[in-house]
């Protein structure tokens, strides 16, 4: 290391790129930003709802009585930039069956604010089953009979159809 010193070969050029910064001088290379801060400075709510959508998918359109209903959440940035989504809950996302929330009766969703992260392009994947039964108490469970029903997802915020952030399927659910 001592020979490439002594032989100048790092102050050759006139403007010296590759010679190492003086103690107290100026650093040469730029400090990294946050990039997740500044896009959600940059970018209005409005325009973050917009580039996220949600997506849920069942396997098949009918199932016979006594199975269990499984379904797949896909939430999606769009943006090649990271983004923060504020939510009204901090379960960022919840899911539906004829507009029941998780399929229950009883109220357990706090109060609070929360918010969901997603970096550049990001897929998120949630995989949920629904057992065919509606929670009616905080002990009691009755079963879905034979028909069809609607299972959805949306994101925890105000008028989340209206932003885009909500998705919905239709089943059917036979006896035999």
């Amino acid at each position: 290391m001592r020979r490439i010193y002594d032989s100048g070969a790092l102050h050759r050029d006139d403007e010296e790129p590759q010679a190492p910064t003086e103690r107290g001088g100026r650093p040469q290379a730029a400090r990294s930003i946050n990039g997740r801060a500044w896009s959600d400075l940059l970018l209005p709510t409005w325009l973050r709802y917009r580039a996220v959508s949600v997506d849920i998918e069942v396997p098949q359109a009918s199932y016979p009585a006594g199975t269990k209903v499984p379904f797949v959440v896909t939430i999606r940035n769009g943006l090649p930039v990271p983004i923060t989504l504020p939510t009204d809950s901090p379960r960022p996302w919840t899911w539906y069956v004829d507009g029941v929330p998780e399929a229950s009766h009883v109220d357990s969703v706090p109060s609070e604010a929360g918010s969901l992260r997603f970096d550049r392009g990001e897929r998120k994947q949630f995989r949920r089953q629904w057992d065919r039964m509606f929670r009616v108490s905080d002990d009691e469970w009755e079963p879905a009979p034979a028909g069809e029903y609607t299972i959805s997802a949306g994101l925890s915020v105000a008028n989340a159809g209206e932003h885009g952030l909500y998705s919905e399927t239709t089943i059917s659910i036979t006896n035999q």
